[in-house]
């Protein structure tokens, strides 16, 4: 779900550039993929909830199952307030069984709804808060964990700097193309990306979509 969001050409040139001029395998990489389309997104509460929705669950299968969670709000647009109303007995529970939310991921829906509603994630410091505050006041959600956190501060925030050293995907990518005998762990992938700050979100961005058939 999290490469779901449309294009926004050039915006990374500067991060591009440096990639390309202190790594030359992540040059290759570059000229092979083209522009880095990370663009923000600013419906917060949205993603997190199809974050949610989406563990354990194919890319169709998730989006499905959302789009019918989304029908059940006006201009389909769940806020934390409706979705606490339509959990709690406002809406049909044979509508919200069609959704296929199961009773551990409805809990954790209405305790993200909850966190929103409380302030407990402060979207409106997002701005001025470091990666760390941020990720510890996600993970404070039941059924998010470092890794969404992280996903949601790259692909939502477009914060520059993140390497979710946890991702199968980065370092099995960081294996292929550099030629190593096996997976890096955690000491190793975070020595290898050293050259790629402060744009090793760039760098992970490609290194995923580099892996052609193996991560869209």
């Amino acid at each position: 779900m999290w490469f779901e969001q449309p294009a926004e050409k050039d915006k990374w040139s500067k991060a591009t550039r440096h990639l390309k001029r202190v790594d030359p395998v992540m040059k290759s990489i570059i000229a092979r993929v083209g522009p880095c389309t990370l663009s923000p997104r600013r419906d917060y509460f949205v993603v997190l909830c199809k974050s949610i929705f989406s563990q354990q669950l194919n890319t169709t299968v998730a989006a499905t199952l959302f789009g019918r969670f989304r029908d059940l709000f006006p201009r389909r647009r769940p806020t934390p307030l409706l979705v606490l109303k339509a959990l709690s007995g406002s809406v049909d529970e044979q509508a919200i069984r069609h959704t296929g939310l199961s009773r551990q991921k409805r809990s954790y829906i209405l305790d993200l709804a909850q966190h929103f509603m409380d302030g407990e994630i402060p979207t409106r410091s997002f701005a001025g808060m470091e990666d760390e505050q941020i990720i510890e006041h996600l993970t404070r959600v039941k059924g998010i964990g470092r890794w969404t956190a992280e996903m949601f501060l790259m692909f939502v925030l477009n914060r520059e700097d993140l390497l979710p050293v946890d991702d199968l995907g980065l370092v099995e990518s960081m294996r292929v193309h550099y030629s190593l005998p096996r997976r890096p762990n955690k000491e190793d992938a975070i020595a290898l990306a050293q050259l790629w700050r402060p744009y090793r979100t760039v760098a992970t961005w490609y290194l995923w979509r580099g892996n052609v058939g193996k991560r869209k």
